[in-house]
């Protein structure tokens, strides 16, 4: 049967540019070894001959220099007339014949690191604009265009089973299905590249000049939102069954996307919505701190002065919702802790590093979720709505004692103040309308969610098994009139923490100023819809 018909199309001459040359040296000697002729650029074409390959320069081919500090070295037709011509055409073979181009079969190619020296700290503009790679992606395109005869190869990961599909029974070709899926993958690289390109260059409003450092602007936010992440991961369903769902990751291994799962069953959609808030809430404290989410929200959360000590304080403050609940832990498990939560049935655990020891107490849990975060940069937050994408900057807004404004004709005590401080930062990761009533570093009730703020007061209340006496409370926006804040000193808070600014702000000082609580103002509001 005919290569026209099978769709398998020999390998004669491949022409190699790449950026990372991991693995290069022994894909190419493979290629040789199929009898595939080499081309090279520069540093890949020193790279293959310091490894004893033969390799024609890309100038011999065109029989035109690499000039212009190596801006132009690819972009000749007898580079894309011998990946876009088209085999077997009358047309195509003609004009080829004529002006003597020689086919191209395979192209492998990975792209400046753009991505990489943009995130490098006062990069030179210049620098940063030389390294948008323009002959690289030209080729990518070209040759993924012409996919039904030519094999791009962008990813240093296909190599191997490259390799070893041209070792098969049709000898030194590749079938179409790996062509396409190739080609596809090559404008998924180009579409990827050109984001960020685009999205870095979108943060400058106004172009330095070449020696000087290549600035965001204060505006931030982008005039056109690009988002392009690669699928990292098929889900088997959404939040229900019936919805699809996928994970897709932007590859810097950081975060919950880019987290390392050490062992139980795939995480879920659910589990990694829980993983994300119960890690960024843990990321609140410099203390050690673990937190126990259900459905997003903090069922308990505490500090302590060791792992295992925060973990208790958090399970007491609702031993009944944290039971199949997931756990963000801000410092390695060690033996000790695993031992203690290993007794709850928990569906996912996220922590930067667990012990070998913790290891060993949670391998008999055969379905527990262990994953390994490490910290990511706030990024923007996006959220659907019908129509188009909501964009706004991360909540990483924090206060400090020395920021806080008392009220009250009392100040708080120190212990108090303490408490206060640790509310807040939970409070931020509690759905609005939030009250947190805590104490002592620990949760001791949370109404979350509710569409009346007093409504929130009394069911944080009502949720509470430790006793709230002596307790404080914090409310993610201000209390818009005394019932409210009358809520949560019934139940048993001598300070609250809130953000002010309601018309009825004296209403409310004057409650608590009759009621003898102290209370501080933030100047900062922190709904979580």
């Amino acid at each position: 049967m005919s290569e026209s018909v099978t769709g398998i199309k020999p390998i004669r001459r491949a022409l190699l540019s790449v950026t990372d040359k991991t693995g290069l040296v022994d894909f190419a000697r493979a290629l040789t070894s199929f009898g595939v002729e080499l081309i090279s650029t520069g540093g890949t074409a020193s790279a293959l001959r310091s490894a004893g390959l033969s390799v024609k320069d890309i100038s011999e081919l065109t029989g035109f220099p690499e000039m212009l500090d190596g801006r132009v070295k690819t972009l000749h037709p007898l580079v894309h007339g011998g990946l876009l011509y088209i085999r077997g055409n009358a047309e195509h073979e003609a004009a080829v014949a004529q002006h003597a181009i020689q086919p191209i079969d395979m192209v492998v190619v990975n792209l400046y690191a753009f991505e990489k020296t943009a995130a490098q700290p006062g990069v030179a503009f210049g620098h940063l604009i030389e390294n948008i790679d323009i002959g690289g992606p030209s080729m990518v395109r070209s040759a993924a265009k012409n996919f039904e005869d030519v094999a791009i190869v962008t990813r240093v990961s296909d190599y191997p089973d490259l390799v070893r599909e041209m070792e098969g029974a049709h000898g030194a070709a590749l079938s179409r299905e790996t062509r396409w899926r190739l080609a596809k993958q090559a404008f998924a690289t180009t579409a990827a590249y050109d984001t960020a390109i685009a999205n870095t260059l979108d943060t400058i409003e106004q172009a330095p000049l070449p020696a000087e450092s290549a600035t965001p602007s204060a505006k931030g936010l982008p005039s056109t939102l690009r988002i392009n992440l690669p699928l990292a991961q098929s889900l088997r369903y959404g939040e229900n069954p019936h919805q699809r769902a996928a994970l897709y990751a932007d590859g810097s291994r950081l975060g919950i996307a880019g987290a390392r799962q050490l062992q139980g069953k795939e995480l879920s959609f659910n589990n990694l919505v829980d993983l994300d808030a119960c890690w960024e809430l843990a990321q609140e404290f410099p203390e050690p701190a673990v937190i126990i989410v259900k459905h997003t929200n903090p069922c308990g959360a505490a500090t302590g002065t060791t792992i295992l000590e925060a973990y208790q304080k958090a399970l007491a403050a609702d031993p009944v919702s944290a039971f199949g609940g997931v756990i963000g832990i801000n410092r390695p498990v060690d033996g000790q802790a695993a031992e203690e939560i290993a007794k709850l049935f928990v569906e996912a655990i996220a922590a930067p590093a667990f012990t070998e020891e913790a290891l060993q107490r949670f391998a008999a849990k055969k379905n527990l979720r262990l994953v390994e975060v490490h910290a990511a940069p706030a990024k923007p937050v996006v959220k659907h709505v019908s129509g188009g994408l909501l964009l706004q900057d991360a909540d990483t807004a924090r206060v400090n004692e020395s920021e806080l404004k008392t009220v009250t004709k009392r100040s708080p005590t120190a212990e108090e103040l303490r408490s206060l401080l640790f509310a807040w930062r939970v409070c931020k990761h509690v759905k609005s309308n939030a009250i947190v009533y805590a104490r002592d570093g620990q949760t001791l009730g949370v109404g979350a969610g509710q569409m009346s703020r007093v409504d929130a007061a009394r069911f944080g209340a009502m949720k509470a098994v430790l006793p709230l006496r002596d307790c404080v409370a914090a409310s993610d926006a201000f209390f818009p009139f005394p019932d409210g804040l009358e809520t949560v000193t019934a139940a048993g808070a001598t300070a609250v923490i809130q953000p002010g600014g309601s018309v009825n702000d004296q209403k409310v000082i004057d409650a608590a100023d009759a009621l003898g609580v102290a209370m501080v103002f933030t100047g900062v509001r922190h709904f979580r819809h």
